[in-house]
């Protein structure tokens, strides 16, 4: 007789698989109140480390052509594809979705990346700009990525809220620490190993499993993040969330759950540059 090989869904963090540093795990359960998996329940220190590999992947990744950036946001799309019915499967146990209505948010999540990915190479064209100035001088002002950007999950959708808020954040050149929805966080851990095998450098993506209301203030209050995605925070802690938040001027949003450019660039910072005219 043969058992089955269950699945350990653990952090991503630098690229590596780690459990959590505490040792704690935390119990989910699907629509019917099956028991399903254990994933690590990830600590102060975990987010702490999941910082750290996200500040140290920033300059490789922000430096890299916006060009490459889509390409490889393009294979993370790539690689979901050939891994649908894994996620498909997820989503049905933990969200009591028809085989319809999870491929269909597959699909979704899939068209998302490739939707970002194609804005990579157009978002400083399009919000960029060419200045008049009254002088031999030609001023350019331009979008940068701000850093290492904190994404709360959506809640409800347990794949294409990871991917709302991830894709555009990566698009624009930051790194990113996304804590996955609270009770459905098992297809953020099949998308971390779909970016694992992409070309992702390691540490730009960083995922964890927890309780949300637990890494929140740590996230909020940690002076190496520079932007924070809340959509997947409960509303009544957003004033809490934001006062920590000021201590290194953070930028806090929260987003209605659709694709927009105005996700990229709610995490870019503009920079103007001076030029002299040759003679």
């Amino acid at each position: 007789m043969r058992l089955d090989v269950k699945k350990t869904y653990k952090l991503f963090i630098g690229g590596a698989f780690p459990r959590s540093e505490s040792g704690r795990s935390y119990q989910i359960q699907d629509s019917k109140r099956n028991f399903i998996a254990n994933p690590a329940q990830a600590s102060r220190k975990d987010l702490r480390d999941a910082v750290l590999a996200a500040k140290n992947a920033h300059p490789q990744w922000s430096s890299a052509t916006a060009y490459n950036r889509g390409q490889i946001l393009y294979r993370i799309a790539e690689i979901m594809e050939g891994r649908s019915d894994q996620f498909v499967a997820e989503i049905m146990a933990l969200e009591g979705a028809t085989p319809k209505s999870a491929l269909k948010q597959v699909q979704e999540a899939i068209d998302t990346w490739v939707w970002y990915a194609g804005w990579t190479d157009k978002i400083s064209s399009t919000a960029g700009s060419t200045n008049p100035i009254a002088g031999p001088y030609y001023n350019f002002t331009i979008p940068e990525p701000l850093g290492v950007v904190g994404i709360f999950a959506e809640q409800k959708s347990s794949l294409l809220g990871v991917v709302r808020g991830l894709a555009p954040v990566l698009a624009s050149g930051n790194s990113a620490v996304v804590v996955a929805s609270e009770r459905r966080p098992l297809p953020a851990i099949t998308l971390s190993e779909c970016c694992a095998t992409s070309d992702v450098p390691a540490g730009v993506i960083n995922i964890l499993t927890g309780v949300t209301s637990e890494l929140a203030p740590w996230m909020a209050s940690h002076m190496e993040v520079d932007g924070i995605d809340i959509s997947g925070l409960d509303p009544k802690s957003d004033a809490d969330i934001r006062k920590s938040g000021t201590e290194n001027l953070k930028r806090i949003h929260r987003f209605k759950s659709e694709n927009s450019p105005d996700r990229i660039l709610s995490f870019m910072e503009y920079k103007t540059v001076w030029h002299p005219i040759g003679i």
